[in-house]
């Protein structure tokens, strides 16, 4: 590599690259970012919380089958990535609880986005949008670099002692969706920026990265069927996340999965049902304490049913539970099955029983007309699986099956967000932090290789 070789060349300007790349420069580093949109910022725009865990046995609980090295460099550095926010003058707001186990932080993420952008490019480094990947430059088994696309056509060779692909997944790429979460997945609505196509999975896997566990799965919450999410702004306003407090059913009107375990882990479970569509069903006391509440301390609560209805979704209100006999036959749902399985649940509730599946963390009854129903469906925020990582952010190459076990690093390169895998595997902890802290660990790689003042 030549006098003109980066310290670190960042493949993708979400969270993860944006933090890597201002740190780097913050630290003296050189630095060189390549986004493919107009753009920088992708997903983390459209969130609002930096949160995980409190503490690596918190974590590990509902996370168990995840990396332990990567679950502990996660909860063990959250703190220094929220001083890093900080440190750059954007407000992080006191703690709060978050999905009941977590805690964390409300942040004007496009603030925090916009600051890292200005903070590159104010020491002199370079932002460039609009610019595709087309390889990885390697040389001897390293990885030095890559061949860019500019707008205008040219192609761009960047050398870097460090590589970050940092481009966001794969959820945006039908395919891929298939291949790896499941083979309904092709046709589930997207809740997130368009362009997260697997484009870092395939510059690491042409690289000899290791990919991580197939079924990882992602993170995603129900959303109402059939109603487009062209529009960012619905990603929040009609998330249904009170499903953790309403009964879900199929379309054989059975109920399949603890609905009180998470609105996350409920929109995986629902992927591997029939059509991969269901019914939420609430009562009065549901839509009072939680479809017209605040979901997060410190968010102000809106009508989700109304909003949903506004926006064109299959809703509808039962005055009681004989309602449901006549639903209508087009939604495809046995009604009277439904209402048999409510009475049934609610029973089973009163009593203090166990239904099946069980209710961990919300056993009432749902038996106070009116009923509040809305067909739901998966939405696909961000993938869980990507290349394997250690706490250093360095991509492994080597028996993937076996998690970071055993593998070896692929020199010169990184990977974080969500183009990093191994942390989660089908359970979710927060995904602003884990790209936060993996970031900035792999700006550290990067800031700790640079020669010394004296020798450049």
């Amino acid at each position: 590599m030549g006098a003109d070789t980066v310290d670190l060349l960042v493949i993708g300007g979400g969270m993860a690259g944006l933090s890597a790349a201002a740190r780097v420069a913050a630290g003296g580093g050189s630095v060189v970012l390549v986004e493919k949109a107009e753009r920088v910022g992708g997903s983390a725009r459209f969130a609002g919380f930096i949160w995980t865990a409190p503490t690596v046995g918190e974590l590990r609980r509902v996370n168990p089958d995840g990396d332990p090295e990567l679950a502990a460099a996660l909860v063990d550095s959250f703190a220094d990535g929220v001083a890093w926010v900080r440190s750059l003058g954007v407000e992080c707001r006191p703690p709060v609880p978050v999905l009941g186990f977590g805690r964390g932080h409300q942040v004007d993420t496009n603030h925090y986005l916009d600051t890292c952008e200005r903070l590159v490019r104010d020491r002199g480094q370079e932002v460039l949008t609009g610019t595709w990947t087309r390889t990885l430059l390697t040389e001897n088994g390293r990885v030095t670099g890559a061949e860019c696309l500019m707008p205008d056509g040219s192609a761009r060779r960047i050398e870097a002692t460090w590589t970050l692909l940092a481009t966001g997944g794969f959820q945006g790429d039908p395919e891929l969706r298939t291949r790896h979460l499941h083979p309904q997945a092709a046709d589930v609505a997207l809740r997130a920026n368009p362009h997260s196509r697997g484009d870092g999975l395939a510059l690491g896997r042409a690289a000899g990265a290791e990919f991580g566990a197939k079924d990882a799965g992602f993170y995603g919450h129900l959303m109402p069927a059939g109603v487009s999410l062209s529009d960012p702004a619905r990603f929040v306003d009609l998330a249904l996340y009170y499903s953790e407090h309403a009964l879900l059913f199929d379309t054989t009107g059975e109920r399949f999965v603890d609905e009180t375990a998470g609105d996350h882990l409920t929109a995986m479970a629902l992927l591997d049902r029939p059509r991969a569509r269901g019914l939420l069903v609430a009562d009065a006391r549901v839509h009072r304490e939680w479809i017209s509440a605040s979901y997060v301390k410190g968010i102000p609560g809106v009508d989700k049913f109304q909003l949903c209805h506004r926006a064109g979704a299959r809703c509808a209100v039962a005055e009681d539970l004989e309602d449901f006999v006549s639903m209508p036959e087009e939604w495809g749902y046995p009604g009277a099955v439904i209402r048999d399985r409510i009475e049934e649940f609610n029973a089973c509730a009163a009593s203090g029983g166990t239904p099946a599946p069980g209710r961990l963390l919300d056993s009432r009854p749902l038996d106070e007309p009116p009923f509040y129903v809305i067909e739901a469906a998966p939405a696909v925020t961000f993938t869980f699986g990507g290349l394997l990582i250690d706490s250093a952010a360095r991509v492994l190459s080597g028996s993937g099956d076996a998690g970071a076990d055993g593998c070896r690093p692929v020199p010169g390169l990184l990977a974080a967000g969500a183009d990093a895998g191994g942390l989660y595997r089908r359970a979710y902890a927060g995904g602003l932090a884990p790209a936060l802290v993996f970031g900035l660990a792999a700006a550290r790689t990067a800031l700790a290789a640079r020669p010394p003042a004296d020798d450049r």
